[in-house]
């Protein structure tokens, strides 16, 4: 029997933030700075791929020292935050936006638009989540009225929300992607073309990346393409099962250092036996 090839060396690992690299309580551990410090003095690049706007990937990457663009929104939006630059955008088109946000105001639904890399909430509208109250946040009188381009993304939040949008919008030609988060329910709405495995294959192309050589790790639904895309794909062990079960390689939670044990067995490993 010939032998097994070897597994390609990794030359980028790709992020989530939240159920990820974040911990529960949105801090980072101090064994995941150190492998990360460690992979990127390997020569590894790393970029963060989240579901959130721009600010907090912007923050946690100057935080941990990374220099590549970051992948955002769900994949809707890619941004060079050394240079200032947006590297690609992909919102969603202005004609189904206005149907959708118009609908949520005038049925009272919980719903939150993502324009010029700020959400936009309704003035009084239920708070779900602490990350709402941040600097990113921002309430309006009327969505309908800020609404004069093309927003990124829309999320509709909470379980009715959720239901009266999949009902009334899910034949739009347009990408839903719902996450749970223990009781809470929430549903972003993007165009079809974004995506965080698109968005990564592009910039991986950009630096000549194939995909076997790229490690990603994630804990949600939205991630499933990404890690099946990369050479090795590894889930969290606090993923909802269907996320685990959809990929070959399942890392400790994230409250266990998840990504500093991915990190650490698929490319430090793998450098200290080829140095």
């Amino acid at each position: 029997m010939p032998p097994k090839p070897a597994t390609p060396p990794i030359d980028l690992i790709a992020l989530d933030l939240d159920g990820t690299l974040l911990a529960p309580d949105e801090t980072i551990s101090a064994r995941n700075r150190a492998a990360i410090k460690d992979a990127l003095s390997a020569g590894i690049r790393v970029v963060l791929v989240t579901g959130r706007g721009v600010d907090v990937p912007i923050r946690v990457s100057k935080e941990l020292g990374l220099n590549l663009p970051v992948i955002c929104c769900h994949g809707a939006l890619t941004k060079d935050f050394g240079a200032n630059k947006t590297l690609e955008s992909i919102p969603v088109p202005l004609p189904y936006a206005k149907q959708m946000v118009e609908f949520a105001e005038r049925e009272g639904l919980a719903i939150a638009v993502y324009v010029e890399e700020a959400f936009y909430r309704l003035q009084g509208s239920e708070i779900f989540m602490d990350d709402m109250r941040g600097p990113g946040w921002y309430e309006a009188p009327s969505l309908s009225e800020i609404l004069t381009q093309a927003p990124t993304f829309i999320r509709f939040m909470g379980e009715e929300s959720v239901r009266r949008m999949q009902r009334e919008f899910g034949d739009l030609p347009l990408s839903f992607r719902y996450e749970t988060w223990n009781d809470f329910v929430e549903c972003a709405v993007l165009n079809r073309d974004a995506s965080k495995k698109n968005a990564l294959a592009r910039l991986c192309a950009d630096f000549g990346i194939p995909s076997e050589r790229v490690l990603a790790i994630g804990d949600s639904r939205n991630d499933i393409p990404m890690m099946r895309w990369a050479g090795i794909g590894v889930a969290m062990g606090n993923a909802l099962p269907e996320v685990r079960q959809s990929v070959p390689y399942v890392t400790a939670p994230n409250d266990q250092d998840g990504v500093a044990r991915a990190i650490e067995r698929f490319c430090l490993a793998a450098a200290k036996k080829t140095a």
